[in-house]
């Protein structure tokens, strides 16, 4: 690659705790460089949508953190990578996917539209609310428990991943 185009290659990236986020990649090849983002990765394998989430798209990804996953009861991690829990761990990583490009603009014109908050369908069929709290962009789950909106707007070239602090679950 020429010197020139590595730059402006880097300019068009975002940068997550050390790891480069390039909207010439897809979601599951950024997500494969990110530490913070790792056992999303190995979630995303062990659900079989690694495919999928390399493919055309356009997906809005939620990206719950390293963090999100670990504030999850004790073992609820291990036990969903288990092979027999394949279709439990694929709605649930579904519920963090939505068909389409949603920018962080358009999220909040769709909340200032809904009066306050706006509700869409994910992949798996079931609805996240989006809302603004103090300032910042949060999405509760099916259980009533919210995410916030860490990092907004990664570009990949099949989509857009907001990074979240918590995992969305699609029912109790």
């Amino acid at each position: 690659m020429v010197e020139d185009e590595k730059v402006k290659r880097d300019a068009m990236a975002i940068n997550i705790n050390g790891a480069m986020m390039y909207p010439d990649m897809t979601i599951v090849e950024n997500a494969s460089t990110s530490k913070d983002l790792s056992t999303l990765v190995a979630a995303v394998k062990a659900a079989g949508l690694v495919e999928t989430l390399n493919s055309e798209g356009p997906f809005t990804v939620f990206a719950p953190t390293n963090d999100a996953f670990s504030a999850l009861p004790e073992g609820t991690v291990e036990t969903l990578l288990k092979p027999e829990n394949k279709a439990t761990l694929s709605s649930i990583l579904k519920y963090h996917v939505v068909s389409g490009n949603i920018m962080a603009g358009d999220l909040l014109k769709m909340i200032e539209e809904g009066k306050g908050k706006t509700t869409f369908a994910t992949v798996n069929g079931a609805t996240l609310t989006a809302m603004v709290v103090d300032g910042k962009v949060m999405i509760k789950d099916a259980t009533g428990a919210t995410a916030t909106v860490a990092i907004a707007d990664v570009k990949q070239s099949n989509g857009v991943v907001h990074v979240i602090d918590k995992v969305l679950l699609p029912s109790k």
